[in-house]
């Protein structure tokens, strides 16, 4: 074989390592939601990511939201707006991302909800929804160039309204700037067929939305999460369990803190280590606390069956 007839050969492999076939357009509203995060100075003097989807066939955003990183925070965000305005989607596409896919290698040694982003992919499978990850950036295509369109009008505009914050960097881009977004250069959804899945309700969203962690109970029946100790209460009095039993402690996505213990949900409660206590006058006057709810246990909340889960996570790209 010939120098020539090689380095056509070899050329043309890198062609089609290079090359990127042109994937059909969907034809249903809901049916691949492309998500990325975009790293940028878009407001202030301190860089922040913009958590963003959008429909497929429609070009319709249907979530956005800033945070000061890439985070699971940002895109339950997205996927919290995603749910209560459209509905359950079919499908995510997104990068190949720690926070889609990455799992430590020993699940009990979490420390901090930094080595749990794998719950947006236990979240989506709770949920029904398939989630694809990419590495190639040019497969996702739409999502890459509404980024660029982002940070060329965005910027401008988030300057022009003096914002300077976070928060009002979020308020100015879901009430405002996405809505116009849309109507300016989306498709009109209500015209196309749709797979959305009905809505869950606020209780159902709010705790799929979750970050879980596997923990111990330690000697002081106490439970360390995110550098504070809880114990479990359930109806308002204390649960004691022995040192070292383990357990699955749930923050719900509006911040409450709960524990699942033997198969039950327990509410979990900060422990003030420098209170001072004088029970023979404290159950005289015994403040009355109000109840909290909680919610009827669910398979997603076992102990064995999230650690199952997980490493099945770690496996695989796509979650069905």
């Amino acid at each position: 074989m010939s120098e020539e007839q090689i380095s056509e050969i070899v050329n043309h492999e890198v062609a089609l390592e290079d090359s990127h076939p042109r994937l059909e357009k969907p034809k249903y509203f809901g049916e691949i939601i492309e998500q990325d995060g975009s790293i940028h100075l878009w407001f202030g003097e301190n860089k922040s990511c913009l958590h963003l989807a959008i429909d497929k066939a429609t070009s319709t955003i249907v979530g956005a939201w800033f945070d000061y990183q890439e985070t699971l925070n940002g895109y339950y965000h997205v996927l919290y707006q995603i749910l209560t305005n459209y509905g359950i989607p079919y499908k995510f596409f997104t990068d190949n991302r720690t926070v889609f896919n990455y799992m430590s290698l020993n699940p009990d040694k979490r420390t901090s909800e930094k080595d749990v982003l794998t719950q947006y992919g236990y979240a989506c499978k709770q949920l029904g929804i398939a989630l694809e990850t990419s590495s190639v950036s040019q497969a996702k295509g739409l999502i890459e160039r509404t980024n660029g369109t982002f940070q060329g009008r965005l910027i401008q505009e988030l300057r022009l309204n003096n914002i300077t914050t976070i928060d009002e960097a979020n308020k100015y881009l879901t009430e405002i700037f996405i809505p116009n977004f849309n109507k300016k250069f989306a498709l009109d959804y209500q015209k196309f067929p749709s797979v959305f899945e009905e809505s869950p309700s606020e209780d159902v969203i709010n705790y799929t939305l979750a970050v879980l962690a596997t923990r111990k109970i330690d000697n002081g029946n106490a439970i360390k999460f995110n550098k504070e100790y809880y114990q479990p209460y359930l109806d308002n009095e204390l649960k004691c369990f022995m040192p070292k039993t383990e357990c699955l402690v749930i923050k719900a996505f509006n911040g409450d803190l709960l524990v699942t213990i033997d198969e039950k949900v327990y509410e979990l409660r900060k422990l003030q280590r420098n209170m001072s206590i004088s029970k023979e006058f404290d159950e005289a006057i015994q403040v009355k606390v109000n109840k909290k709810y909680i919610p009827p246990m669910t398979h997603s909340w076992k102990l064995a069956s999230f650690k199952k889960q997980m490493k099945r996570a770690h496996t695989n790209h796509v979650y069905a």
